[in-house]
């Protein structure tokens, strides 16, 4: 099998060139694209994460959609709608495509959207297709849907229900720079402006290709019964833990390490791969009970402590 590390380091040069530092969102972000999956990103204002998303499907040449949820928007302002149109003194019904109908969808501020509109992205996330009345249109693969939410002002939003999190395979935070980084993103973004759009780095055959091998990297026994033990003592650990994760996080951490592995160059998955990617895949499937929230613990917290009960 070929080595892959360079492909992915020069894709996150290139990411460099327009958003500094954010390094472990960009990788699980990748990952999350490898694995043919979604993911949410959680972090404050101003923090990239609209511009880390519009880069990557500009250097793997996708198309790019970003919704804007608010409380009025409605499930036809995201999959589209039939509109009546008038040709040869005619008049007949054409569909009009919605912003779901992209490579890589930003529901931006997943959280500001009613029920009713969240639940409209669920069946393009999980069949990669929209069913309108009583006709279902196939979306353009590959297909993603990026959400951002805001970790504060809950004030007015509606938090995505527990069994539209778990549809999610990954839940990405994004910190502030450090000062050194934050010096250099002053710098790149008050100083004269340039056009900044990268070139492609993986085209979408690549990308499809990139998918397929990413499920072939071999994962030995004991590491899958490792994954499998660390997602059953979610469940068993109620000192900490009042839900566990449930199969669907044995199965995203098992495809996540192998994107990992990829990722660095490795033909295998390793022990460090399944525990750098337990943070992403488990902490949106966890639910802490009063004891460990009294305690200011937080869903990491857990999973760090169970971690370390694993061998």
């Amino acid at each position: 099998m070929r080595n892959y590390k360079d492909v992915f380091e020069t894709l996150f040069k290139s990411v460099g060139k327009v958003v500094i530092g954010q390094q472990e969102p960009m990788e699980h972000i990748t990952a999350a694209i490898l694995c043919d999956a979604n993911a949410v990103l959680e972090g404050y204002p101003g923090l990239a994460k609209t511009l880390m998303v519009k880069t990557l499907a500009d250097l793997m040449d996708l198309n790019f959609s970003r919704i804007q949820n608010t409380p009025d928007l409605m499930p036809s302002d995201v999959t589209g709608t039939y509109i009546i149109e008038e040709r040869n003194g005619k008049r007949e019904f054409k569909f009009q495509q919605g912003p779901i109908f992209a490579n890589i969808v930003l529901a931006d501020e997943i959280n500001r959207a009613t029920p009713k509109t969240q639940s409209a992205l669920l069946e393009a996330m999980q069949e990669k297709q929209v069913t309108i009345g009583n006709n279902t249109f196939k979306l353009d693969l590959p297909f993603f849907v990026l959400a951002t939410q805001n970790p504060i002002e809950q004030e007015g939003t509606y938090p995505l229900p527990e069994a539209q999190a778990d549809r999610f395979l990954f839940k990405i935070r994004t910190d502030y720079p450090s000062p050194e980084e934050e010096l250099k993103i002053v710098d790149m973004y008050s100083a004269e402006i340039h056009e900044r759009k990268p070139g492609v780095v993986i085209d979408k055959k690549s990308l499809l290709a990139l998918q397929k091998i990413t499920r072939q990297i071999p994962i030995a026994n004991d590491l899958k019964q490792k994954v499998v033990k660390l997602v059953h003592e979610t469940r068993n650990n109620k000192d900490l833990i009042e839900y566990g994760a449930s199969p669907r996080a044995s199965i995203g951490l098992v495809l996540a390490a192998k994107a990992r592995a990829l990722i660095h160059g490795r033909h295998h998955v390793s022990s460090e791969d399944i525990i750098t990617m337990a943070y992403p895949v488990m902490r949106h499937r966890i639910i802490l009970n009063f004891e460990a929230e009294r305690k200011g613990m937080t869903t990491d917290d857990a999973i760090k402590e169970i971690l370390g009960k694993i061998k």
